[in-house]
Parts: C-alpha cells; structure tokens; sequence
C-alpha cells in the first residue's frame, strides 16, 4: 500500500523478512521474444519499405505522447510513486497511455519497478537487478529474459485492484495495440502502422533498457544514497526523449518528486506538464525537493573541491 508517510518508499512491495534479492535464475521469456522480437523485426524489415513523411511524423508524435503521458507522467510519477493526485478520469487516461506505450501493463510495471528499486536499494542484489553485467548481455535479459528469484517480495496492490479499470488494463494491455493499429491502418495504411505501431514499441522497449542500462553504470552524479549497494548516474543526452526520466541519479536521491530534473539547464518535460496541469486546476499535491524536504542518508558528490555547494530551486541546498 502506497506510504503516506515517507516519500521515498517502495510504495507496493510488502516489507519482510525472507525475500533475497541476490539469488535467482535467468531464463528466456517467450512472451517478450514474441512481442518485443517481433516488434522489432516488424520495424526493421517493413519499416525501410514503407517510409513516408506523414508515417515518420506519426512515429514520433506518438513516441512522444507515449513517453510523455504515459511512461513517465502516468505510470512513473504517478502511479508507481504517487508524486501528485489527479482525479480518477485524467489518472485513467494517464494510465491508459501508459499501457499503449507496449512496455507492461499497471501491474507488471509495478512489480519490476519496485522489485528493482527494492534489490537496489540492498546491500547486494543479482547483476539483472543491478544492470551489472556486459552490455549486450544485459540487452538480452532485460528485453527478452525474466528474473524468477529464489525467494521473491510480495506486493500489495489492493490500492490499484479494486479499480475494474486497472484489471481490465492489465489483462489487455498489449491488445491496446489493436483499436489503435485499426485506427492508423483506415487513416495511412501500412506505413502508419509499422511506424505507429511496430517501430514505436520497439523504440520504447529497447530505448528504455539502454538508459537503464547507462543509467546503472556510467554518467555525471550530484548525490549518493548512504547504505544502498546500486547508485545511479544521469545520461544527459536522453533527457529530451525521455521527458526528463534520464537524470537519474536525482531520481535515485528523491525517488517521490514529481520534478526529476532539478538543476539548471535540466530539461524535464514530464515536470512542465504537471506543473501546467497544476495550473489548469487538474492536479494538486504535487511533491518537490522542496515540498519533502532534506532526505536523511544522502551524500553529495564533492564537485569541486571542499565547500562546494549542490543547490537545489528556491534556495534548499545540499552540503
């Protein structure tokens, strides 16, 4: 159940003693080579025969809308983290898009999340969880494979699974492709749906390992989490694409703030469309550095050199 109290929780995962995060076997998940393979194959062998402009003008206004609406403002900021409160019909919507991205549905995305964020968030955790093996590797498990763990956390999603809509979502989240492939095929034929379609959830479902992959291992930091075995990096050149999700080590540092990015020169469009739909009336309680305040067990990254300073908007600060 969602914490009222503290900000920075795992929010559905149950917190006990018994689950291990380090132990636990790989394996290919036919589901995902099905879905993610055949998007991707779709993509690439179809994808250079029907080019046009209106079908790669569609790839990305869609793309966009996706990532945006659904990935990081419904799903992420949202539902997973409870970062602002929107009334049940813009939550819907949110959530819907959030499930046309072709990722998972409310449910799954729950679990990986908060299964990773809780692994990392030990002292150790298996390299899957971690992002921890060669890059290639990673691809192949983290698109293709699952991670069945020894003795795996439970979650509580009764917050979610008494809304008809989210089980309804969950149990036909990749048929959401349909209507929508229907829609692009009566309006632009084939090239509208490979580009609408095939190469949009590829492009969601690889790019999104690839951040998380860099995201795990390399790029600039402003902070540690004192006693958490996996940090996080910022990939600053994903920013855009990902409506601000790639600075992630501020994510790691204030994991419940609608505001990822929280420096100077940070773009973060996910922000900018809650902070319009704050203004609008349509949202309220939305959660900043500012709003929670300074987080116990957090390290600045010394930058440059003793009595540096890392601000934070309106005057907060780390030292």
């Amino acid at each position: 159940m969602r914490s009222n109290h503290d900000p920075h929780a795992v929010n559905f995962l149950i917190e006990e003693v018994g689950p291990d995060p380090r132990k636990g076997r790989v394996r290919p998940d036919a589901p995902s080579i099905i879905w993610n393979g055949g998007m991707a194959a779709t993509a690439l062998a179809a994808g250079p025969f029907f080019v046009t402009p209106s079908a790669i003008l569609l790839f990305f206004v869609t793309t966009g809308a996706a990532l945006l609406l659904g990935h990081s403002v419904g799903y992420h900021r949202m539902m997973i983290h409870g970062s602002f409160a929107a009334p049940r019909w813009l939550a819907r919507v949110l959530v819907w898009f959030g499930a046309f991205v072709g990722m998972a549905g409310p449910y799954g995305i729950i679990r990986a999340h908060d299964t990773r964020d809780w692994a990392q968030r030990q002292a150790d955790c298996h390299p899957f969880l971690a992002h921890k093996t060669h890059i290639l590797r990673d691809a192949w498990w983290q698109i293709y494979c699952r991670l069945d763990l020894d003795h795996p956390p439970r979650f509580d999603l009764s917050e979610l699974e008494t809304d008809p809509f989210y089980r309804w979502l969950e149990a036909t989240w990749r048929w959401q492709q349909l209507p929508v492939a229907f829609l692009f095929f009566a309006i632009g034929g084939w090239s509208w749906v490979i580009w609408g379609v095939a190469a949009r959830v590829a492009i969601a479902n690889h790019g999104h390992w690839l951040v998380g992959h860099l995201a795990h291992n390399r790029g600039p930091q402003h902070w540690t989490v004192d006693a958490h075995g996996v940090q996080a990096f910022d990939v600053p050149w994903a920013a855009i694409p990902t409506m601000g999700e790639a600075w992630h080590n501020n994510h790691h540092a204030y994991p419940g703030s609608a505001r990822i990015g929280l420096h100077p020169g940070q773009s973060d469009w996910g922000y900018a469309f809650i902070r319009l739909c704050e203004r609008l009336g349509l949202i309220r309680n939305v959660r900043t550095p500012e709003t929670m305040g300074l987080r116990d067990g957090l390290s600045e990254v010394p930058r440059h050199g003793p009595g540096f300073t890392a601000q934070l908007p309106h005057g907060h600060a780390i030292t």
